[in-house]
């Protein structure tokens, strides 16, 4: 019996599958180009509008809608909430069977809905005028009862669906998803977020752990492998042996950290009379070293780029810990 991998190895392009897949992304890519054809003309000054309107609100970004516009409307608002725009989805059917109460005239709300026509909403907008609550409407009409009723009207290109009937939502949802994101991060540049606030909204996962810093993870006090310039190589071996980092920090008078002794380093300078030597005459001047506050992701690339597993890390010139690439392989960052 084929497997699935045999299968699909066989898989010529002018399989029907696959002619039919590329259909549907060059019809979805249509719908692409079409808006960012529009955000060059008709809807710029409109998403721009809608951006400070967020970025000004003192409440929060209410998203809602229903059917496939709603599933879009969830994910929305979870990269806003997520890239520093308090946000959260409120369905349009369940707004108007309590859920209102989760919107407040501080907040600013984001209506989506393709035909801007859909008898749920109508509660919502309704609500939205009696307290003044800002509205932004994405929709495909601008005459529609959500498109003129809104504070702001996102309108969105008309477009064919990749559905063969023009009927499954497809391109369309599609566009929604895209513009969405397109505020979403329009915010996030305007707000200056950056990877450190980033780092605080996503503590889980690999994204989380790539988002530690050096600190978390570094090994500091009586871990750190150091010894003094005018060591004996073998006193030098037994601190680096002992603490098990493939390394030792080599440190002046002043504790300030000038060299480092490595595996690297002990194949090298193999000779009969190495354990009598002076680590002046081994170690490597002026190693790599890091700070504490630098993300993991970052440590990671450095060990990587350099062809190392282990940097010290420094506080000025003073060693203050040492992380190896085992611990990020074990806090998940690689």
């Amino acid at each position: 019996m084929a497997t699935s991998k045999s299968r699909a190895a066989k898989t010529h392009p002018s399989d029907p599958a696959v002619q039919s897949a590329l259909r549907t992304l060059e019809t979805e890519g249509s719908g692409i180009d079409a808006l960012a054809a529009a955000l060059q003309g008709p809807i710029g000054a409109p998403f721009a509008a809608a951006a400070e309107l967020i970025r000004s609100a003192k409440g929060r970004l209410i998203i809602t809608g229903l059917g496939k516009s709603g599933h879009i409307g969830r994910k929305i608002a979870a990269t806003f909430a997520s890239t520093g725009t308090p946000a959260f989805f409120v369905h349009a059917a369940e707004a108007s069977h309590g859920d209102l109460g989760m919107i407040t005239a501080d907040d600013v709300i984001l209506a989506i809905s393709w035909s801007g026509e859909q008898p749920e909403m109508k509660n919502l907008i309704t609500y939205a005028k009696r307290f003044r609550i800002a509205l932004v409407a994405m929709t495909a009409d601008g005459a529609s009862t959500l498109g003129t009723a809104a504070d702001v009207a996102l309108v969105l290109p008309k477009a064919r669906e990749a559905c063969p009937h023009n009927l499954a939502p497809t391109t369309s949802s599609l566009m929604q998803l895209a513009l969405g994101d397109a505020l979403a991060i329009a915010l996030l540049e305007g707000r200056g977020f950056t990877s450190t606030d980033f780092s605080v909204l996503h503590p889980g996962g690999k994204l989380g752990a790539m988002l530690k810093y050096v600190r978390d993870l570094m090994h500091a006090g009586d871990a750190l492998p150091l010894a003094a310039l005018g060591t004996q190589m073998s006193d030098a071996l037994v601190e680096m042996t002992s603490k098990g980092f493939g390394c030792v920090g080599i440190t002046d008078a002043h504790g300030h950290l000038v060299g480092i002794v490595t595996d690297g380093d002990l194949r090298r300078h193999m000779r009969p009379d190495l354990m009598t030597a002076r680590v002046d005459d081994v170690m490597t001047e002026n190693p790599k070293t890091i700070p504490a506050n630098l993300l993991a992701s970052e440590a990671l690339e450095i060990l990587n780029a350099s062809k190392i597993t282990a940097l010290i890390v420094t506080d000025g010139r003073t060693p203050t810990g040492i992380v190896h690439l085992h611990d990020l392989l074990r806090a998940g960052v690689a």
